[in-house]
């Protein structure tokens, strides 16, 4: 059992203390990827409500879809290819937000 809290808390800090989680290691980018991934499918909403009520219907879902796929995709990049420093010291391939949850 104290084994297992030892472990458990070593896992928190190593994953979650503002040190690690502010650096921009293969960590970092392996978080984006996971985000990325797992968040993109708010990408419709969010092409309907940039573009208004009734332009959103049409071309918002359609720039909803194709932001998903495109968040998605690069989002599966990152997780597989987290271990290696592509591009240029893990920088981030979208950054216009990097992820959804950053602005």
């Amino acid at each position: 059992m104290k084994k297992n809290i030892v472990i458990l808390t070593c896992v928190y800090l190593f994953f979650f203390t503002p040190g690690v989680a502010n650096a921009s290691g293969p960590l970092e980018k392996l978080g984006r990827g996971i985000v990325n991934v797992l968040i993109s499918p708010l990408e419709i909403p969010k092409g309907m409500g940039d573009l208004g009520m009734f332009t959103g219907m049409t071309w918002g879902v359609l720039k909803g879809t194709f932001n998903v796929v495109k968040r998605s995709v690069v989002g599966i990049y990152e997780v597989i290819s987290f271990p290696v420093p592509v591009p240029k010291d893990y920088e981030p391939i979208l950054t216009d937000p990097e992820t959804l949850l950053k602005k």
